[in-house]
C-alpha cells in the first residue's frame, strides 16, 4: 500500500506485501503458480508471453501470403463457423469491440472475402457471409495455423496434450466464472488495424 508520501509501505492486512524471508526454502513451480512472487510467476503474464512469442508466426503468414491482418483472420475464421451473424454478434464471438470488428468486416468486404446481406424484411439488419474466395482463403490458412500449433505442442506427449486441453478448458471455465458477464476491455496497446 502507498503511504502519504507515495512510498510503498507494509500492509496492515496479514499476507499482503509479506516480508521476504531468507529462512524459507525455494518455492516449487506449483507453489509459484498458486503464490506468485514476481511478474514472471503470474499465469496471465506467462500465457501472454506464449501468445506474444508465437503470434508473429501467424501474423506474418497472414499478412505476407494472404494480405489480411490478424483481426481480419479472426473475423474470417469465426465467420467460417457462424455464418449469417450480424456484426454486433460477431464482435462478441471474436472478443473485439464493435469499431474494430466493423473495420475488419469492411476491409474483408473490400477484399472480396465476405459479403453483407441485408435482411429482406428489415434492410437495417445486415448479416455476414464468407464469399467463395473468403472460404478458399480460410481453407488454406487454417491448416497452416494448425501446423504451427502442432509444432508448438511437439514437446508434449499425446497424453500430455489431452491433459493440457482439459486443463485449458477448466481454466477457461474458471475465468468465465470470475467474469460472468463476459465484460472485457480491449488492450490499450492494441492498436487498430
Amino acid at each position: 500500500m502507498l503511504g502519504s508520501d507515495n512510498q510503498l509501505q507494509k500492509s496492515i492486512v496479514p499476507g499482503v506485501f509479506p516480508e521476504p524471508s531468507a529462512d524459507l526454502p525455494p518455492m516449487s513451480a506449483d507453489d509459484l503458480l498458486r503464490h506468485p512472487q514476481q511478474q514472471n510467476d503470474l499465469l496471465l503474464y506467462r500465457l501472454y508471453r506464449i501468445h506474444a512469442t508465437a503470434r508473429p508466426l501467424v501474423v506474418r503468414m497472414c499478412e505476407r501470403d494472404y494480405g489480411i491482418t490478424r483481426r481480419e483472420w479472426l473475423v474470417l475464421s469465426c465467420l467460417s463457423e457462424v455464418e449469417g451473424v450480424q456484426s454486433s454478434e460477431l464482435a462478441r464471438h471474436v472478443m473485439l469491440d464493435r469499431a474494430r470488428t466493423s473495420r475488419a468486416v469492411t476491409s474483408l468486404a473490400d477484399k472480396g472475402l465476405l459479403r453483407r446481406e441485408p435482411k429482406p424484411s428489415d434492410r437495417r439488419e445486415v448479416h455476414l457471409y464468407l464469399t467463395d474466395e473468403g472460404r478458399r482463403v480460410y481453407d488454406e490458412v487454417f491448416p497452416r495455423i494448425a501446423a504451427i500449433q502442432r509444432e508448438l505442442l511437439a514437446p508434449f506427449t499425446e497424453a500430455e496434450c489431452e491433459q493440457f486441453s482439459a486443463l485449458i478448458a477448466r481454466l477457461q471455465a474458471s475465468a468465465s466464472r470470475l467474469n460472468p458477464g463476459g465484460d472485457w476491455l480491449p488492450s490499450l496497446e492494441d492498436s487498430p488495424d
